[in-house]
């Protein structure tokens, strides 16, 4: 494969772009594309570089990209070019299969404040692999040393640029925490979070209410925010918060995996236990 294929795929992650990239793994029969042959396709299921196969197999291919992207799953694409019914359309004659590999880019942890905890979820944030960008005029680079990106200059929220793949907590404390959370909302983040106590969020979500969002939109508002680990430290709070984002992503329940996955222990029977050695010595009739 040429310099240029994989060159373009060097800039398409660069830009943070999502694409997949399907090679022919093998071929039986009759077929145009030869074992090794590869194509880019981005999320709309357009190849943008390379080729697999003429119209038999690019469309059946095309759709996989689509969903490979859609739940991140890598897949083997079996194509049947002789059958017109069960294959891909019409018989062009031949069999291969063609490997589908998604190229995600990573998902966005945007927070909104600064001090401890903000730099405690900048920290976990990057450990398990999130873009971090800290928007906040109080910033410093030496506070957020692992951030990618940090705002200091958006006052009325402005500029947050908010996307599906975007997790949000505004940890400000202040009374412009409904507009953060608002813009978030607008932008259809992954997952919205507010840290704050319970009545301080009913406060917030009173400003929403009357700003004009919706109760149903409230929903998708975590306050407070963070999973029940008893945490006091700033950085215990930062760690709860950071293992109910990583369960909103990857599905998870917030069980205890001993509840999930343990193993169940044998029933306690006499065998089980260890024989007790008795002497009659010291024993009165």
């Amino acid at each position: 494969m040429s310099k240029e294929f994989f060159s373009r795929v060097a800039e398409l992650s660069a830009d943070n772009q999502a694409f997949a990239v399907a090679t022919v793994i093998k071929v039986t029969g009759s077929t145009s594309a030869k074992t090794g042959a590869k194509a880019i396709i981005d999320r709309n299921g357009k190849t943008l570089m390379g080729w697999v196969g003429g119209g038999c197999a690019e469309s059946a291919v095309s759709m996989e990209a689509v969903d490979s992207l859609s739940d991140g799953q890598s897949r083997i694409v079996p194509i049947d070019l002789d059958d017109e019914v069960l294959g891909v359309g019409m018989p062009c004659g031949g069999n291969m299969e063609v490997y589908v590999e998604p190229f995600l880019p990573k998902p966005e942890l945007l927070i909104v404040g600064h001090g401890r905890i903000a730099e405690s979820l900048a920290m976990l944030g990057n450990f398990v692999e999130f873009s971090v960008t800290v928007n906040d005029p109080l910033a410093v680079p030496e506070s957020f040393p692992t951030a990618d990106r940090l705002i200091t200059n958006d006052p009325d929220f402005s500029r947050m640029e908010v996307s599906p793949n975007t997790y949000v907590v505004v940890v400000t404390q202040h009374k412009g925490d409904h507009l953060s959370i608002k813009k978030a909302l607008e932008g259809k983040g992954a997952y919205i979070a507010l840290v704050a106590s319970k009545k301080r969020s009913g406060l917030v979500f009173d400003y929403l209410l009357e700003s004009g969002v919706s109760h149903e939109e409230l929903t998708k508002v975590h306050a407070p925010a963070g999973i029940d680990i008893g945490c006091i430290l700033p950085e215990e709070i930062a760690l709860s918060v950071i293992g109910e984002i990583v369960a909103v992503r990857r599905g998870g329940s917030c069980r205890p995996m001993m509840e999930i996955k343990g193993m169940a222990l044998p029933a306690a029977t006499n065998e089980n236990l260890e024989p007790v050695e008795t002497s009659s010595e010291g024993i009165s009739g």
